[in-house]
């Protein structure tokens, strides 16, 4: 019989153990990465740029201005060369007493091997000891997170392209879709709450600043909702709650249709093939996946309003 432990199961818990306790370097002590030295230390808003080009080197599409938002709501390392260059990054972002979300935990391609991507998980884990932790670990990170005692939750479908939806859904019946309203904010951060596993109401209210938002209601009360906002090459949709397939349509084909001709994207944890067909047909074709993990409990909610859509991989 599996036995559930603080972090997961034992197999988990030994594995947590085993990379935190390993031989590494003093947190003063410098890395040897190739022929050259690399120092870590903590991010910090002017690293903006060092982040960006770090970003840029792994093919990721974030702008400036996503490292900004970023930044504004999380903490986190950077690893640096001798002469400033940047190798590596990890950040996290706190919900409450007991919950954090690791994000953009990228590494240059050709450290990879070189265990600067070690070094920063687990400075990381250090400054969240004691949390339930939730990560979306991309296929060159996956084994590093494994080996650190993270399980896995689920698979990220993530579906992009040029939206260009020739039908809105049939309406559903006793449901109402509309734009939201600042009155709907309250509802809102209730069904995120839920949704997400955590209050997450610091980086809610940046997501709200930042987006246009479609709430759906039954009998006048707020059941479901879906954000969009600027990011990366164009649009992301996220976060999206809704109790069901029909539900999440309705809320987001009005958004898809509002950047129709635009790039699109949405990253979602459903595996319901009808909801994915959707997507494609709107343009949004599958692009990638990517590996939701966790340390701790599993937290997201799995009946009733659900999370279809992330805001972001490093944000949930």
């Amino acid at each position: 019989m599996q036995v559930e432990g603080p972090y997961g199961d034992r197999d988990s818990a030994a594995r947590y153990k085993s990379f935190m306790t390993s031989a590494s370097p003093d947190p003063d002590e410098r890395l040897r990465l190739d022929s050259y030295e690399a120092d870590i230390q903590p991010l910090v808003a002017s690293d903006r740029d060092l982040l960006h080009a770090l970003t840029v080197s792994v093919f990721w599409p974030h702008r400036a201005s996503d490292h900004d938002m970023l930044l504004s709501l999380g903490k986190g390392y950077i690893a640096r060369d001798e002469i400033g260059r940047p190798l590596g990054s990890g950040m996290y972002f706190l919900s409450g007493e007991d919950f954090a979300m690791l994000g953009m935990m990228a590494t240059t391609p050709r450290l990879q091997t070189q265990g600067v991507g070690r070094e920063l998980l687990r400075r990381i884990l250090l400054d969240c000891e004691g949390r339930d932790i939730r990560l979306t670990a991309t296929r060159s990170g996956f084994r590093l997170y494994r080996d650190a005692g993270f399980e896995i939750v689920a698979t990220i479908w993530q579906q992009q392209g040029i939206a260009r939806l020739a039908h809105l859904p049939a309406p559903v019946a006793g449901l109402e879709v509309r734009p939201s309203e600042p009155a709907d904010h309250e509802a809102i951060g209730a069904l995120d709450t839920r949704a997400y596993g955590a209050d997450r109401r610091v980086t809610r209210a940046a997501l709200l600043r930042e987006s246009t938002g479609i709430v759906a209601l039954r009998d006048g009360v707020v059941s479901g909702f879906a954000l969009a906002r600027p990011f990366g090459k164009g649009t992301v949709i996220g976060p999206v709650v809704a109790e069901d397939d029909q539900m999440a349509m309705q809320l987001c084909a009005p958004l898809i249709r509002q950047h129709e001709g635009g790039f699109v994207r949405m990253d979602t944890p459903q595996q319901s093939e009808h909801f994915k067909a959707f997507l494609a047909a709107a343009g949004l074709g599958v692009f990638d996946t990517t590996t939701e993990m966790r340390i701790g409990r599993q937290r997201r909610a799995e009946t009733g309003a659900i999370l279809y859509g992330l805001a972001a991989h490093s944000l949930g």
